[in-house]
């Protein structure tokens, strides 16, 4: 059976007639108004302004804190041709920052210059040595940009020698507010306690809204790139980030810059359909690449150059970085799981701790999200510094688990420690390695860490697939750009037939099939689950599947694709496996066999699995706990059948019912053929049956069985005398009904069975069997 990977929280569907209103009041499929609803909006307007971001979206920027100090400070610098240097970050979310404010600075003629640091020898955030590498070098002012806030230190030495520094960033705030020039983030309160209306910008966000104070109005052609950011950063998609993504997608459709085209066409992206999955597939990777292999400071130069050849050359090398990148955490992942494998840790430990040599320490955090995704357990990956004694990585967690808290107990036995809930990134001497390991289990133990506890998926809803339609895409695309509090829709898609199975990608590690619907057809590719391929060729019974829709073009041709999150499978409680021919590979599963028919059961009971028991049906009473039934042939008297069930009570029944002969062939013979029968045993005494059964079936057009049947009846009922197999009419006969013969009532009862349980559709067989198990 297919496990699936998350648990399905199935959204309540809200009342039909708030639905309706919603519908109509936005002009809405009532899909996406039982969407909005489900999401929290109970109000048409609130909707209405998230369906259609607007220029009002777009708040003051001075409303954030010390906004004001910030900009006059470098109005007053620009106006003097002071040095100015934007201190970045090396990340997709840094590099669209640093761009943001180089070029608005650059247009209004600063003395302005970029330094992003390096990730192996400078370190997130401010970094003294590198602070007074800069303001050595003539800088008066420093304006950080998506960091800063964390670095006390190193503005305590600016301070000390003499240079501003304003801080715009976004994120966590230290208890205590850093000694800085002005710190212009949106969750840090102003005098009157108020905070910035939206306190969720990424660090291109923050950069976007110092530019459009800079410059006093909103800067558009600033905003492609801010968009770029702020799906990188997954930040929440609401509010002024929605606007801000919506606006840049557009911004992007139409961009004039030479190196995110190259980016763009580098990565196979069609610009008339680019979308936030664009960037957050195709173009955030490539910068983030940059500043995981090496330098992050050409991402800005590739951003803002107009030079097409400088362009061009800087592209290929991000991309050529991003194919290292990936090549890297193919490789190391596979040594990874080899060693998790080889430990045995997956199945003794609750978290995992894995030691690479010499890996490179910028896809450290990727390894440990992949091993984390597969055995959905905490996981640090660490690698050895060459010519140290340090182990250097990043760890990564699930959401029960506070990965930060579990290792924070130990950080005076660390080197360097830091990052917060899900993601942390630490220095450590080799030989404290297992002070690590077992503070991370007794961290599991004491957070009371539940790893049979899945990650949940929202499902909004169930959508039969024959309702999965073009049309239908296009109207969710309304609730786009999709993102973190903006998920794209998840669905459970309901079908009648699970086709077309088939794996793809070189290794044959995804999968893809058919959801089929009366005449529709929904194609479905599910990536990382090709090894469930032929699980799902042998039985594709009571298969779920979760997903979300979208177009897929292909050579011209648009057709609705679901990807797929999840795929559980659970037992049927009723299987129907009805056939006509019984072969040994269908008696290997552990059970009991019930047969209804002596002889079968001695023909057969010798197929039957060690782990599975062979009985008679009046001796289900003697095996120990029934509880998946085999039902091999299809009983004489559907009762018996009953009794069994009622008896058992299994928690599966699987039916083969068996039956060599239906008597259904023939039927029961109509008064007629008896009479006919009756005159002719009367008029031709001394019949042999034995010899003259086919001239008898002949002369009287009845099928010889049927003759043999009612021969049988007469028997029975004292009509006639066989004797060495010849018939004469017995002389004394009474009259007496024929549905008082045991062979009569018997035919009646198996045509019935037969009717019941063979000619019978599987819902009715299902339906019939609950029934049974019901009574």
């Amino acid at each position: 059976m297919i496990q699936s990977k998350f648990k399905w929280q199935m959204q309540k569907t809200p009342d039909q007639q708030l639905i309706k209103k919603f519908a109509e009041g936005l002009k809405v499929d009532p899909l996406i108004a039982t969407i909005l609803l489900q999401r929290g909006f109970n109000d048409i307007s609130a909707a209405e302004t998230f369906l259609k971001p607007s220029a009002k979206s777009f708040h003051d920027p001075l409303l954030m804190h010390d906004m004001a100090k910030g900009i006059s400070r470098i109005q007053q610098a620009i106006e003097s041709a002071e040095q100015i240097t934007i201190y970045g970050d090396y990340d997709a979310d840094g590099i669209t920052s640093t761009t943001i404010m180089f070029e608005v600075l650059t247009d209004l003629g600063a003395n302005v210059d970029y330094y992003i640091p390096n990730r192996f020898t400078d370190g997130y955030g401010p970094n003294s040595a590198a602070f007074k590498k800069i303001i050595n070098g003539g800088t008066t002012l420093i304006v950080t940009v998506d960091n800063g806030v964390a670095g006390s230190e190193a503005i305590d030495v600016a301070n000390d020698l003499h240079c501003d520094v304003i801080v715009t960033d976004h994120h966590s705030l230290p208890d205590k507010l850093l000694n800085a020039y002005a710190i212009i983030h949106p969750r840090v309160k102003n005098k009157e306690g108020l905070a910035y209306p939206f306190g969720e910008l990424s660090g291109a966000g923050v950069a976007l809204k110092v530019a459009q104070a800079l410059t006093d109005e909103l800067p558009v052609d600033l905003i492609d790139i801010a968009s770029i950011g702020t799906v990188a950063d997954v930040v929440s998609l609401t509010d002024e980030n929605r606007a801000i993504v919506k606006f840049g997608l557009t911004a992007i459709q139409n961009t004039q810059r030479p190196g995110l085209l190259a980016l763009i066409k580098l990565a196979n992206i069609n610009l008339a359909s680019f979308d936030e999955q664009d960037i957050g597939f195709g173009i955030a990777p490539r910068l983030n690449s940059l500043g995981r292999m090496d330098d992050a400071n050409v991402g800005v130069e590739l951003l803002s150059t107009f030079d097409e050849d400088r362009a061009s050359q800087l592209a290929d090398f991000a991309n050529q970085q991003n194919d290292t990148r990936k090549s890297l955490v193919d490789q190391f992942y596979q040594e990874a799981v080899q060693m998790v494998e080889a430990s045995g840790d997956a199945d003794h430990r609750a978290t995992l701790v894995v030691v690479g040599k010499d890996w490179h320490q910028g896809v450290l955090g990727i390894v440990a999200s992949k091993i984390l995704e597969k055995y959905g357990r905490p996981t640090l990956v660490l690698t050895t510094i060459k010519d140290t004694d340090e182990l250097k990585g990043s760890g990564r967690s699930i959401d029960s688990f506070d990965l930060f808290a579990a290792i924070d107990p130990m950080r005076d036995q660390t080197v360097g420690f830091g990052g917060h809930h899900s993601a942390v990134g630490l220095t450590i001497k080799a030989e404290k390695l297992q002070v690590l390991r077992d503070q991370l289990e007794k961290a599991a133990n004491d957070q009371q860490l539940d790893l049979s506890q899945k990650p949940t998926c929202q499902v909004m809803t169930a959508l039969p697939a024959a309702k999965v339609t073009t049309d239908l895409i296009d109207q969710l695309a309304v609730l786009a750009p999709f993102g973190q509090d903006n998920d794209k829709p998840t669905f459970e898609i309901l079908y009648d037939r699970l086709t077309n199975v088939k794996t793809m990608g070189q290794t044959g590690s995804h999968l893809r099939f058919s959801l089929v619907q009366g005449n529709q057809s929904l194609n479905a590719v599910a990536f990382r689950k090709g090894h469930l391929a032929a699980q799902l060729l042998q039985d594709s019974d009571n298969v779920r599947v979760v997903g979300q829709l979208s177009n897929n073009t292909w050579n011209g041709r648009t057709n609705v694709q679901l990807m797929v999150t999840d795929l559980s499978q659970s037992p049927a409680p009723i299987v129907d496996k009805r056939t006509k021919q019984l072969r040994q590979q269908m008696f290997t599963e552990p059970g009991v066999y019930v047969f209804f028919h002596e002889k079968l059961y001695n023909q057969l009971k010798s197929y039957v699995a060690n782990d599975a028991t062979a009985v008679l049906y009046d001796q289900v009473g003697t095996v120990d706990d029934p509880k998946r039934l085999f039902i091999v042939d299809c009983p004489d008297v559907v009762s018996d059948l009953k009794g069994v069930l009622q008896k058992c009570h299994p928690d599966f029944t699987i039916l083969y019912l068996f039956k060599k002969r239906p008597v259904s062939k023939w039927g029961m013979p109509d008064r007629h053929s008896y009479a006919k029968l009756f005159r002719f045993v009367k008029q031709y005494p001394n019949f042999n049956i034995a010899t003259h059964l086919q001239q008898l079936a002949d002369h009287l057009d009845i099928a010889s069985k049927t003759i043999v049947f009612m021969i049988q009846v007469f028997l029975e009922l004292d009509f006639i005398t066989v004797q060495d197999e010849v018939v004469n009419l017995n002389p004394n006969y009474r009259s007496k009904n024929l549905s008082s013969a045991p062979s009569y009532q018997l035919r009646e009862e198996q045509l019935e069975a037969e009717k019941s349980l063979l000619a019978s559709n599987t819902n009715e067989l299902v339906s019939f069997v609950q029934h049974c198990l019901a009574d």
